[in-house]
């Protein structure tokens, strides 16, 4: 393992560094980039508040986020990192930098004056406008990347504005929108299994595949986040975002190479042929008990469970279903992705009453793994038919060093590699397929703790029935 990736020196700008998307996922993830020798040889991450704090302070909330969340910081490891902390409080508007600039000052007398920026927004979406007008105005914005968490906007025109509020300061080039199911290293291997395996690159069309399952649900509750997810849902939270990506993952056409460029021009050009979500091919959900967590208002109407039926109108996918399914409270927390190929529907090992035959699921939990059930035929002295399975976990696979999805995509930030970033027109037009649920919702149907959801999802996975939970 090196010590540094080679990269230009750097310093990282991390706003809304004591909130809690840092503590639970950026930071663990810059110091396992450090573990991992993938930060520059000279870099500073220079945290930004509302608050007034030390640098001492700030490095040791840093290492009471790690003692929590992990990694854990020991060692010579962790005292060479925490050399290169600091903070800049006050916060950061047009009208008032507060200290940032001149922390920014004092990093570039330490690196040079060579050394690059990168943004990283950890901030509520709302904030958003306000923090890269102020790049803009600071001269920060130059020459600089700038890490925007999803969601990407809260509606249709509220998109369209941050859109046009980012571009005024920013060329696309320097944006670098994050979504983590991207980064997943199962995400990343569905293109390369299908790209990379006459297997399955020849019959990755609906005259072999007869449907498709995007299952992430959750046993976790809400508590923790309460006011924000009153506010979004699971609809705004998980489908707009992560899971109409991994759709596109799946359905893109080749892309003319592997390069940055052409993999975000395929994925965002099948988006593009995603068809308006219909209200029949909807089911929200609320879990029992919601509008008495604490945070929730009283009789809140909010979903925290979805299912959807998406149709992508491609001579590849069409009348092919594309099944979506997320929510809170649910039986299991799992994240899959199920092809599921067509049966044989003629010769003499017609098996029409053996469905779920022939699947092929990645799991994009953790490492991630890749599952093919297949039809075989049972041991024994008759010609039986059965499935059976076979299981390739990710990180079993020789030389695997598995990097976790914000590891994977900060990574990917510090060298340049948009591929697994989101662009604008793909953004614009999945806000474009969710407008006529979010003008005309579904009533959200109750569903006790534990379940699978309610009942009506049930119809939208017809014949088969969702593969989890059965």
């Amino acid at each position: 393992m090196s010590e540094s990736s080679g990269a230009r020196p750097t310093v990282f700008v991390l706003f809304g560094a004591t909130g809690d998307l840092a503590k639970r996922m950026v930071i663990p993830a810059f110091y396992e980039l450090a573990q991992h020798g993938l930060l520059p040889e000279k870099w500073l991450l220079v945290g930004n508040g509302r608050g007034d704090q030390s640098h001492e302070d700030f490095t040791a909330h840093v290492h009471d986020v790690l003692a929590e969340f992990g990694p854990k910081p020991e060692g010579a490891q962790w005292d060479s990192f925490r050399e290169n902390l600091r903070f800049a409080g006050g916060g950061f508007e047009k009208s008032n930098p507060g200290s940032l600039l001149d922390v920014l000052s004092e990093a570039k007398d330490k690196l040079g004056d060579d050394a690059q920026y990168i943004h990283y927004l950890a901030i509520p979406p709302v904030a958003f406008i306000s923090v890269t007008e102020a790049l803009g105005e600071h001269g920060l914005a130059k020459g600089s990347r700038v890490i925007y968490e999803k969601p990407f906007g809260t509606s249709p025109d509220n998109f369209r504005e941050l859109d046009a509020a980012v571009h005024s300061v920013l060329d696309e080039s320097q944006v670098f929108r994050i979504d983590h199911f991207l980064g997943k290293e199962g995400t990343q291997n569905l293109h390369i299994v299908r790209f990379g395996n006459g297997l399955f690159e020849g019959v990755w069309n609906r005259e072999h595949i007869r449907a498709v399952q995007i299952d992430v649900p959750e046993d976790l509750d809400i508590a923790d986040r309460a006011e924000f997810y009153d506010q979004t849902g699971a609809f705004l939270d998980m489908i707009v975002t992560h899971l109409f990506q991994v759709a596109a993952e799946i359905a893109m056409e080749p892309p003319v190479s592997m390069k940055a460029d052409d993999l975000q021009a395929a994925r965002e050009s099948v988006i593009a042929a995603f068809r308006p979500l219909a209200k029949q091919d909807v089911v929200f959900g609320q879990f029992a008990g919601y509008d008495q967590t604490d945070g929730i208002s009283d009789g809140s109407k909010t979903d925290t469970f979805v299912a959807a039926r998406l149709w992508i109108d491609t001579d590849r996918w069409r009348d092919v279903p594309f099944l979506l399914r997320t929510g809170k409270q649910l039986a299991a927390s799992e994240q899959q992705v199920s092809v599921l190929f067509r049966e044989p529907d003629s010769g003499p090992l017609k098996h029409g009453a053996l469905m779920g035959g022939n699947v092929l699921t990645v799991s994009l939990s953790g490492s991630g793994s890749i599952r093919l059930k297949l039809v075989i035929k049972e041991p024994g002295a008759e010609l039986d038919l059965a499935t059976g399975e076979t299981d390739l976990p990710l990180s079993e696979v020789k030389n695997a060093d598995p990097l976790p999805p914000y590891v994977k995509l900060i990574n990917d930030v510090i060298v340049g590699d948009r591929s697994l970033f989101t662009r604008p027109d793909g953004l614009e037009h999945a806000w474009e397929v969710i407008a006529p649920i979010l003008d005309d919702p579904p009533e959200s149907l109750p569903y006790e703790r534990g379940s699978w959801g309610p009942e009506a999802a049930a119809d939208l996975a017809a014949p088969d029935g969702w593969l989890l939970g059965q």
